[in-house]
């Protein structure tokens, strides 16, 4: 799936247009996801796109990076070989384009405002 665009609350991906939070699995965009702790990333709010077994979980951490990173999930990550890259979503989206070319299983969750 490519991500056409991003902007601060709107996102295109493959040519259609999002305007909430989306996790992109490799078999389609989640555009109901929602955190459990709006800004804090944990566990529960992955555990099934974790199950696509990617190799990479991209975090897009909002506009101004006010998303975080529960460190239990950071651990759990490491203990299953799956590579953490976390960086505002403009540069998420690029991330997940460049990823996505090489190849890799990638899961990407996108925080679109803050």
């Amino acid at each position: 799936m490519h991500i056409d665009s991003s902007s601060f609350g709107s996102i295109r991906i493959d040519e259609r247009d999002y305007s909430s939070d989306v996790i992109i699995c490799p078999d389609g965009v989640n555009s109901s996801w929602w955190r459990r702790e709006g800004h804090r990333l944990q566990e529960e709010d992955v555990r099934e796109a974790l199950l696509a077994s990617p190799q990479v979980l991209i975090v897009g951490t909002g506009q101004d990076g006010c998303m975080k990173i529960d460190p239990q999930l950071e651990a759990l990550l490491e203990q299953k070989g799956i590579e953490l890259f976390a960086a505002l979503t403009p540069e998420a989206c690029r991330l997940h384009n460049d990823m996505e070319k090489g190849g890799k299983t990638v899961v990407t969750a996108l925080h679109l405002t803050c």
